[in-house]
């Protein structure tokens, strides 16, 4: 069986190789693996910046955006074989932490968590691979070209959720979304802002007239070409969700949001670059007007079943845009490679 493997903290080990197995244990599904996502973290694990391989292995089998069909599946799983199917990335700890043991894994509080194709689990990039059936959400046979979608989806449900939580602290009845960043996680948090009838606007520094513009101007929202919030003193947006991680635009957009407003950091920054703040007027704004900022990431299963649900409910065309380039599981080294692509999908079955 093939699969798309390296060794965490190692550069330049990335390689697509035979690997043994899978054989599903107990409460387990087989799984054909059809194709998977690629994103920021995939970059970051081939190039040593974090990663931590199974206990008693050198090397792991990497991805977390996965996209399979059901082959095998134990009795009253309550899935069925040819069943299309996305794996959850996080494991609760085995402690556990009271988040894991109220089933709240993705917000861990001891770290001691494990995670597919990241943290001491192997991921889900190979012709086939196993999961438990509590691990796993069933999407719409519809969505097979698009379903490894499914977990950016579900980090963007999950950010949601919580902003609603929040906003019932008072009233709460959102106008605007800015979202700043047009790439998977951007496009969708606007994606679910549209469905939710909000005014929406995008930032991202890719020019006006591309891809990523039209793809807003399709939800019926505004794109802005740029790297700065100035012009969004006036606007003042409810709901602000940042996705690029830019050290300038998460401190611009702190002191950006209406009164009461929400920030919410998607999007993860590379540590060392200074920044001249004023962190006065920033506490005075932030304090004075009962904003909220919070960070997002990862996801719970009821976030993947969620995502499944948004996938299923989106234009399949506008969805199928968002995919820029597919390459071959024997050139899937190709895939990690830096471009201006929206999202890159490696098939599993080529």
């Amino acid at each position: 069986m093939r699969a798309l493997t390296f060794a965490p903290g190692k550069k330049g080990t990335l390689e697509v190789q035979e690997v043994p197995g899978p054989y599903p244990g107990t409460g387990e599904l087989l799984v054909q693996g059809l194709a998977l996502g690629i994103c920021g973290t995939d970059r970051e694990l081939a190039a040593a910046v974090y990663g931590w391989p199974p206990p008693g292995k050198d090397r792991m089998v990497m991805g977390h955006e996965s996209l399979g069909r059901v082959l095998e599946a134990p009795a009253g799983s309550a899935f069925s074989p040819g069943d299309l199917v996305a794996g959850v990335v996080r494991r609760p700890d085995p402690v556990p932490c009271g988040a894991c043991l109220r089933g709240e894994f993705d917000m861990c509080r001891n770290g001691r968590y494990t995670e597919r194709g990241i943290k001491e689990l192997d991921g889900y990039g190979s012709e086939r691979w196993t999961v438990e059936a509590a691990h796993v959400a069933r999407l719409d046979p519809s969505l097979e070209s698009v379903g490894m979608l499914t977990e950016p989806m579900s980090v963007v449900a999950k950010a949601w959720e919580q902003i609603d939580r929040i906003g019932t602290r008072a009233w709460f009845e959102p106008h605007m979304l800015l979202v700043t960043g047009a790439g998977p996680i951007g496009l969708l948090a606007a994606f679910l802002g549209r469905q939710r009838g909000l005014e929406l606007h995008v930032l991202d520094r890719a020019p006006e007239g591309g891809l990523k513009s039209r793809m807003v101007s399709d939800l019926g929202g505004t794109y802005h070409s740029g790297t700065s919030l100035v012009d969004f003193h006036q606007h003042k947006p409810d709901v602000i969700i940042e996705c690029t991680g830019a050290g300038r635009l998460v401190i611009e957009a702190m002191t950006m949001t209406a009164a009461a407003g929400t920030l919410c950091l998607c999007g993860l920054a590379p540590g060392g670059r200074e920044h001249r703040v004023d962190p006065g007027m920033i506490n005075r704004e932030i304090v004075l007007e009962n904003d909220v900022v919070f960070g997002s990431v990862n996801a719970n299963l009821r976030h993947f079943r969620a995502a499944a649900t948004f996938l299923a409910e989106a234009d399949r065309g506008w969805l199928e845009r968002m995919i820029t380039r597919r390459v071959p599981l024997d050139r899937a080294l190709e895939a990690l490679e830096p471009g201006d692509d929206i999202k890159v999908v490696i098939d599993l079955t080529t």
